[in-house]
């Protein structure tokens, strides 16, 4: 083989080597977000399985839509403190969403109704806060995200048990 001919082939063999590396790189970076996304929602699984949630969950769940700010007050510390949590939670997914950090979809699929449900019974009492405490962005992402979900028709999709009841595993 000529020197001309060596050349040729080292070249051909770089160009593949490039192409092997990128779609190497490429691959990894698909994997990595992947894991990035999964770690994701592993933490916003478990951010929603601890007793503050749940009793917050059970004591705001239980009232009416668009109840008051006045009675909700009315309710008690342990109702306002529970709708504080609540709002901080959810005010943290609605960022977190935004930023594309959680998929909307996975969010939405793990406790999309219940924002929706809770962010209709908050509605008046956090309105109420923005204006008495001059603090129009109060849990402004809490609302944000309550409204892509509902726009999504998250209330009145079928429930996973319906929707999937065909499921069987990939493996």
């Amino acid at each position: 083989m000529d020197l001309a001919a060596l050349s040729q082939l080292a070249q051909v063999l770089g160009g593949v080597a490039v192409v092997v590396a990128l779609v190497f790189g490429i691959v990894q970076i698909r994997q990595f977000r992947r894991q990035r996304l999964d770690a994701a929602a592993l933490e916003l699984m478990r951010s929603l399985q601890d007793r503050e949630f749940t009793h917050a969950f059970r004591l705001i769940y239980a009232l009416p839509d668009d109840i008051p700010a006045n009675e909700l007050r009315a309710l008690g510390v342990d109702h306002e403190e529970a709708a504080l949590a609540l709002g901080t939670r959810f005010e943290t997914m609605g960022l977190l969403v935004y930023r594309d950090s959680v998929p909307l979809e996975v969010l939405e699929e793990l406790i999309g109704g219940a924002i929706v449900i809770l962010w209709r019974k908050l509605r008046p009492w956090v309105e109420a806060g923005r204006i008495e405490g001059g603090h129009p962005l109060l849990f402004e992402w809490f609302q944000w995200l309550a409204e892509r979900l509902e726009a999504r028709g998250r209330p009145t999709q079928a429930p996973a048990f319906l929707k999937h009841r065909d499921w069987t595993p990939k493996r």
